[in-house]
């Protein structure tokens, strides 16, 4: 009884194996010194805090989810309280 399948084994692990490094450039995730709504806030403190915002998305799922994007970051809400606010990402200038 042959086993081809135990030869094809035997000579994947036998090969040496090459692998290229890819590195691929991050971009910031927005001005590190951007205040931000804090976690549990209300709508209101945030609308007192940043004014309106650019884009306010409807809510989704439940319990509510919404968003209220402003120009360097978005703030996630559940209800009326900030679930968390991310900042924009800035891609990096390309090199020259």
């Amino acid at each position: 009884m042959k086993r081809p399948w135990l030869a094809a084994l035997l000579l994947g692990i036998a090969l040496p194996s090459w692998a290229e490094t890819l590195q691929i450039p991050l971009g910031q995730q927005g001005q590190a010194g951007t205040p931000l709504p804090q976690r549990g806030d209300s709508r209101g403190q945030v609308l007192e805090r940043f004014g309106l915002p650019d884009q306010e998305h409807p809510p989704v799922g439940r319990p509510p989810i919404r968003r209220w994007d402003y120009r360097d970051f978005s703030v996630y809400f559940e209800n009326d309280r900030v679930l968390d606010a991310v900042r924009e990402p800035r891609r990096p200038a390309p090199s020259p």
